[in-house]
């Protein structure tokens, strides 16, 4: 099966968010993916300080557009922030003094150093002042996501109006304890029928119950996985160094927090994740619907 990751921050050792990335590095976190069985993916760029994601985007693009196999591999770019939700539990392991509310100027900036690659971008509705940066990106043909967000549903609502399509790896992004009925999971499938929403299947991230509960509610039809894998994805359990953090990955390949309080994405491969859904109950036309086409089509490959 030829999987398309909608998010991927690094891979095979290979951290897309560094400031030194280098060719060999991307053109090796390629290689891996493919032998993964890994098609094509969306080179993910997560919060920092603005100029610092510029840099980081431009040096993707500018890499990529070197390499073949790496032009093959990166279909486009993700932009996962700023323009997030700076509450604790929202945010994640996104760096809180780099959060801030969305612009239609930081915006261009963002698209400008992707060089016409970003296809998607991550944000929290309620941190977008009247929507413009979400009707502008949907304007420009860019899928706009919600995610690491606490909106309500009528901010849901109005951001579906202006071109919101997609949210981002339900089930994350949000705290450990949340009302039990009034909460961003629940606002988020009841508007199923309009999102596209992708769910990150390693069966930590959302246990195998709970993954199976919202895939029945959304159907294969309007569901995607990813893996929002970091750079050890690829190579197994360990302790690695990632930015800010220093990670021990155990068997269930999910990086924590050193105090435990939230992930710092995944170390799965798309193949486990397609394992995991074999093991649900899922068919194949179904897993490739989840793994395969449906990303592709919501950036219109």
């Amino acid at each position: 099966m030829n999987y398309f990751d909608l998010q991927v921050n690094g891979y095979g050792g290979v951290d897309f968010n560094r400031d030194d990335l280098s060719a060999d590095d991307l053109h090796r976190a390629c290689e891996k993916l493919e032998s993964d069985g890994v098609g094509a993916i969306l080179a993910t760029i997560i919060t920092e300080r603005v100029d610092a994601m510029c840099t980081r985007l431009s040096r993707l693009a500018a890499l990529r557009e070197r390499d073949e196999l790496a032009r093959r591999i990166i279909a486009g770019l993700h932009v996962e922030g700023p323009f997030i939700s700076a509450a604790d539990g929202y945010r994640g392991a996104h760096p809180l003094d780099a959060i801030t509310p969305a612009s239609v100027d930081v915006t261009n900036r963002l698209l400008d150093a992707g060089a016409g690659l970003v296809k998607l971008v991550t944000l929290a509705p309620e941190r977008d002042p009247g929507f413009r940066a979400t009707q502008m990106l949907a304007e420009r043909g860019i899928v706009v996501s919600a995610g690491h967000t606490d909106a309500t549903l009528d901010q849901l609502r109005g951001a579906l109006e202006a071109g919101l399509s997609m949210f981002t790896h339900l089930g994350n992004g949000c705290p450990m304890t949340l009302h039990r009925h009034d909460n961003i999971i629940q606002r988020a499938l009841h508007l199923r029928d309009r999102l596209w929403i992708t769910f990150i299947a390693d069966g930590v991230h959302v246990p195998m119950p709970a993954l199976k509960n919202y895939l029945d509610l959304c159907g294969a039809e309007r569901a995607i996985v990813v893996t929002d894998a970091i750079a050890p994805a690829g190579l197994g359990p360990g302790r690695y160094t990632l930015g800010r953090w220093d990670l021990s990955i155990g068997e269930d390949l999910v990086a924590r927090s050193p105090d435990g309080s939230h992930f710092i994405g995944s170390a799965t491969t798309m193949r486990r994740a397609h394992q995991n859904l074999r093991a649900m109950g899922l068919n194949e036309p179904q897993c490739r619907a989840l793994l395969c086409d449906n990303p592709r089509g919501t950036i219109g490959l």
